[in-house]
């Protein structure tokens, strides 16, 4: 009988070094550029994702999402993009993304913030929404998110216009956070991750939107299979309550 242990002991030693060479092998690299949205989850899921499948995650983020577009129109390698789905198709007609891998990630209603400690305006309605932005005394929203539209159609441009901060980069809730500004539009994700602001509420119902965000694997990524298993961890059981912790929902 301790004959027979021995040896499955071995075996079972044996079969483990096997396989711990084949993970090794097939092992690779994934560099992976994202918008904030992205990041804030990979933040979570990268050492459960490289733990299961063995491969190793390199996260780009700049809260100058220019900078890194720049990067990549001047041929700097990556192997994943996150950003918003008019991004990526765009990339996809531009022949930088495989067109067969966009996925739709994730999605994030939009929402209204002010500094941690600070007066939250009702924004129950249409109307009281209006009014807030019309006592604040700053606001700022990223006009890629689509909040200048809606702006407009509140017809409220020429009223808020003078106390209206737009900036280039992703630091809206920085801003409020620092005092800076006193209110933000921004996807709520981006709200429940940064510190020193609060989540005021959802935009009214009437006009209230989702902004999704999808991925893609570059056309020229030399770790496809390892970028796609990525992708596929964001739909997996790991991944689902993280994004739905930060504010956003999957798919």
């Amino acid at each position: 009988m301790k004959l027979r242990c021995a040896i499955l002991a071995i075996i079972g030693i044996a079969l483990s070094v096997t396989f711990g060479r084949v993970t090794a092998a097939n092992a690779a690299e994934v560099k992976v550029v994202t918008v904030r949205a992205g990041a804030t989850v990979l933040n979570k899921i990268k050492p459960e994702f490289e733990r299961t499948t063995g491969h190793k995650l390199d996260v780009i983020y700049d809260a100058d999402f220019g900078v890194i577009l720049r990067r990549i129109a001047a041929n700097e390698p990556f192997d994943v993009i996150i950003r918003g789905t008019e991004g990526i198709d765009l990339m996809i007609k531009e022949g930088k993304i495989a067109a067969e891998t966009r996925t739709t990630l994730l999605h994030s209603g939009m929402g209204l913030e002010v500094r941690a400690g600070a007066p939250r305006p009702d924004i129950s309605s249409v109307e009281s929404f209006k009014r807030a932005l019309l006592n604040a005394k700053s606001i700022g929203y990223i006009k890629a998110n689509g909040v200048q539209d809606l702006i407009e159609r509140l017809g409220l441009t020429d009223n808020i216009r003078s106390k209206v901060m737009t900036p280039d980069t992703d630091i809206v809730s920085e801003l409020v956070a620092k005092g800076e500004l006193e209110l933000g539009i921004v996807v709520t994700t981006q709200i429940l991750t940064t510190s020193g602001v609060e989540l005021v509420g959802p935009l009214p119902p009437e006009i209230q939107y989702d902004f999704p965000f999808a991925a893609g694997v570059s056309a020229n990524s030399k770790a496809p299979g390892a970028a796609l298993d990525l992708i596929k961890f964001f739909g997996g059981p790991i991944a689902i309550p993280v994004i739905k912790s930060q504010g956003m929902e999957p798919g």
